[in-house]
């Protein structure tokens, strides 16, 4: 597997959320030790983002393999013209493929 082989798409689809809510869960359960509470905080959180979506401030960076999501970042407008970027998610087999251990590099352009 490379790095070249992960696509990027900015569009959600149906069960993307409950997805990533779920994968936040177990992954942060199993090596955090994260109980339930974070789950239902991200979930909270993923509703928000839903609920203000707008196409021209807001946007996800959903990162797959084989059709498979392996990595997930959203950037959420807030007031004043801030923003914040959420729910940072990479499966653990695909961390470290751009450099150490425990990195990642996603270039975010706008």
């Amino acid at each position: 597997m490379k790095i070249e082989d992960i696509s990027i798409r900015t569009t959600i689809r149906p069960g993307d959320l409950g997805y990533i809510m779920h994968r936040h869960g177990k992954l942060y359960g199993e090596e955090y030790s994260y109980g339930v509470a974070f789950e239902t905080y991200v979930g909270s959180g993923l509703h928000e983002f839903y609920s203000n979506y707008d196409p021209e401030k807001d946007r996800v960076w959903i990162g797959e393999h084989n059709g498979q999501i392996v990595g997930f970042v959203l950037l959420m407008h807030r007031e004043n013209d801030a923003a914040q970027l959420r729910y940072f998610y990479l499966e653990p087999a695909y961390r470290g493929m751009a450099g150490g251990k425990n990195s990642c590099s996603f270039t975010l352009i706008f």
